[in-house]
């Protein structure tokens, strides 16, 4: 009981180390003036002031001062993250360097580290199938166990003129080499410690049964936009025709889709704002729905968009234009025209894949997923240039969420457990129905906490290969800790049997006893290996 207590209290600790992080008191700006309260007592819209060196007390918006933050304790990234006004801020992660003001959007209760803290803690308490199996067969095991020994008690003296006292001594010592205690410590100590290291490593279970499901994964299905790639567009092309440079190019571009909205414009101005461009708004902008825009900069007229803005405006595009323009298409890449005058050139932008992806499909290769998919919703083109990029094992495009849950259930059949991995909004169908839901990226995201079965909170791809192993070593620790106990169980018991037939004579009560709990101290001492494990 000792040692069982002691495996709990190990796999609990991450919960207790979590709860510590957030600050009982936090400085707070009310009636123009910085006081102390309790960190329970801050107000949804309040202004916080987070010193260097201090824990953030609730989760917020930073509203001014720039800083970086170390978010290691709940999200498992190693770099502190640079947050300016804007970015978010979660409880109990730590102010690195400058002060930064922080306008609170959650309570102390209501916060991301508490959510944590709650999903984990249910987690633990969820049994996983095996646990249930084992509880299950327990309950009847016990009862023959007890029939067994009443009988052994009563049957040898009655019908085989044995000494009662021996026959009581063989059935107490039955009692003991019988009792499943290690059988049923097997599977509870490893998943316990898998949950609490994973926690430690920024990935949630909602339960043993997901570790369970997840080490005997056999297909995985991506999601592309915002798993495989960043989910944002990004100029990866700029290509100066007719006398201009690249440049040029850039800064005509940048200047006349500054105000714009559109993904594609912001894509630009971050490219432009990277090479260190000085970006003059546009004095004037007319928007082309799905085509463009026309404005002015610096005085002169800047067009920017496809070949039909042109078109409209009864401008002839040059040959080399459409020509740059369908090499890029056929990259699977957004490319815009850009003119200004006589000079012209074409920007390119496409959703990149992340950098980890490639090597992310290939790590869960070696750990024996059999088929890695690409599911997404873009046009067959798009989707097929990123899996060549991933080297994944089939790619589906043009795929409605109806349609995803179809592909999700054809490789469920075919390879029986498989895992979805999204981002837990626009995929939630998909996770819902895989043997296994994955969402990314779930620090702040409700979403991704209420709808996946597990929850990556770093926005980290090679958390993935992480969690797969973690969750292959708790399943074949759990099958190593069921056969030492059943082992060392069905041995005792035959010794209690037919131990006379042996040259050691019938078995002791002290060694039944070093048997029985030398195979418990041995199964927990297995399972809390996993406490250890470390992310390569």
């Amino acid at each position: 009981n000792t040692l069982e207590v002691y495996t709990m209290g190990r796999t609990r600790h991450a919960l207790r180390a979590l709860l510590k992080l957030r600050p009982a008191r936090a400085l707070v700006r009310r009636g123009g003036r910085e006081i102390e309260v309790e960190a329970e007592a801050v107000l949804v819209g309040e202004p916080v002031i987070v010193k260097p060196g201090e824990a953030v007390p609730v989760d917020g918006v930073v509203l001014a001062g720039e800083s970086l933050v170390d978010q290691s304790h709940l999200t498992g990234e190693s770099v502190p993250v640079p947050k300016a006004p804007g970015d978010k801020v979660f409880a109990g992660t730590m102010n690195q360097q400058g002060a930064i003001e922080v306008r609170a959007t959650r309570t102390a209760g209501d916060t991301t580290l508490a959510r944590i803290v709650a999903l984990v803690q249910q987690a633990q308490e969820e049994k996983s199938r095996t646990e249930e199996v084992a509880e299950w067969v327990g309950r009847y095991y016990t009862i023959v166990v007890m029939i067994g020994a009443a009988l052994m008690i009563a049957v040898p003296p009655l019908f085989l003129a044995s000494d009662f006292t021996q026959s009581f001594y063989r059935a107490m010592t039955l009692l003991v080499v019988a009792s499943p205690c290690a059988l049923v410590i097997a599977t509870p100590a490893t998943i316990l410690s898998a949950i609490a290291n994973a926690a430690r490593h920024g990935i949630l279970f909602k339960g043993g049964r997901f570790i369970e499901a997840l080490g005997r994964v056999r297909a995985v299905a991506f999601d592309k936009t915002g798993t495989l790639t960043h989910g944002r567009f990004d100029v990866t092309d700029v290509v100066a025709l007719t006398g201009a440079s690249e440049s040029e190019i850039l800064t005509w571009a940048a200047s006349a889709e500054k105000r714009s909205p559109h993904p594609l414009a912001q894509a630009v101005v971050r490219a432009a704002e990277a090479r260190g461009i000085a970006i003059t708004p546009a004095e004037q902008l007319t928007q082309h729905l799905g085509k463009g825009l026309v404005a002015r900069v610096d005085g002169t007229t800047v067009e920017v968009g496809t070949p039909g803005l042109f078109e409209s405006l009864g401008i002839d595009v040059p040959a080399e234009g459409r020509t740059e323009l369908e090499r890029l298409t056929r990259a699977a890449r957004t490319a815009m025209l850009v003119r200004r005058g006589e000079r012209w050139g074409v920007i390119a932008a496409a959703d990149e894949p992340r950098t980890a992806a490639a090597e992310t499909v290939a790590a869960l290769r070696r750990l024996g997923v059999e088929a890695v998919v690409l599911l997404s919703g873009d046009g067959p083109a798009t989707v097929e240039a990123i899996a060549r990029r991933t080297a994944v094992d089939a790619h589906h495009g043009a795929l409605l969420p109806e349609d995803k849950v179809k592909v999700v259930g054809a490789l469920e059949e075919r390879y029986g457990a498989v895992a979805m991995v999204g981002d837990g909004v626009n995929d939630a169908p998909a996770l819902a129905r895989a043997t296994v839901g994955i969402a990314m990226g779930g620090i702040g995201s409700d979403a991704a906490m209420e709808s996946a079965d597990v929850v990556l909170m770093a926005d980290d791809l090679g958390a993935l290969p992480y969690a797969v192993r973690l969750c292959r070593n708790a399943r074949r620790v759990v099958i190593q800790n069921v056969t030492i106990a059943s082992g060392v169980m069905v041995v005792l018991v035959a010794l209690v049997f037919f131990g006379q037939l042996t040259p050691f004579g019938p078995l002791k009560l002290p060694v039944a006893v070093s048997g029985h709990e030398g195979s418990t101290v041995v199964v927990i001492l297995n399972g809390l290996r996993l406490l250890a494990a470390r992310r390569a």
